[in-house]
């Protein structure tokens, strides 16, 4: 079974507005995995099963430099290249608190990441992994089993708490206007600037 889980990943802005000026890699860090803690859908790592998974990423995927991870979550345990958008840089723990350093790629899919935080928009770092889970009933979750077995961080634009889609600050809604629909409406505007001429055309 594919398991998924979702944390808010804020970016500085001023770091990437640094970034770009000085066309340097735009780097972020941020907690992008949390043991022992109850997620959105109920379900809980443990953490010695993290610590095995964390420790083969670290030897595997980051150490060899292709710790990918894709511009939203696909419905598959492969990475795909074409939708790649940033590389794991370096993984250690904080607590039960998992931390990683991310370089944005210059990626298509990348692109497009790096506007949304220059933006303002709040998007989620999610890992994706295979495995099973155990209810347990009495405590209202469900268990990672000891199969699981990480494969990959993606950056999501569904938020740990679920409806919490924060407004662009200064800037009303209008009239019978959601607040996921504006965002939805200000996300699909930026890919467009990125992918499109003034005219429309489309680049690609």
């Amino acid at each position: 079974m594919l398991l998924t889980e979702h944390i808010p990943f804020i970016v500085n802005r001023k770091l990437i507005e640094e970034s770009i000026s000085k066309n340097s890699p735009l780097v972020v860090t941020g907690v992008i995995q949390r043991a022992e803690a109850k997620n959105q859908n109920g379900r809980v790592y443990p953490k010695e099963i993290l610590e095995r998974e964390i420790e083969n990423y670290i030897q595997g995927p980051v150490r060899e430099s292709r710790a990918l991870g894709e511009l939203d979550h696909p419905e598959s345990s492969v990475i795909n290249l074409q939708n790649v958008s940033h590389n794991i840089t370096k993984v250690y723990w904080n607590g039960d608190d998992v931390m990683g350093e991310v370089e944005i790629l210059s990626t298509p899919a990348g692109n497009i990441l790096k506007e949304l935080f220059r933006n303002g928009i709040t998007v989620g770092i999610s890992s994706r992994g295979m495995g099973s889970v155990k209810d347990n009933v009495n405590e209202g979750t469900v268990e990672v089993q000891d199969d699981f077995e990480l494969l990959c961080w993606d950056f999501v634009s569904t938020p740990s708490t679920q409806g919490a889609f924060m407004e662009p600050k200064g800037r009303a809604l209008q009239e019978g206007t959601t607040t996921e629909t504006y965002q939805y409406n200000n996300v699909n505007s930026i890919i467009r600037d990125i992918i499109c001429d003034n005219t429309g055309v489309c680049k690609c």
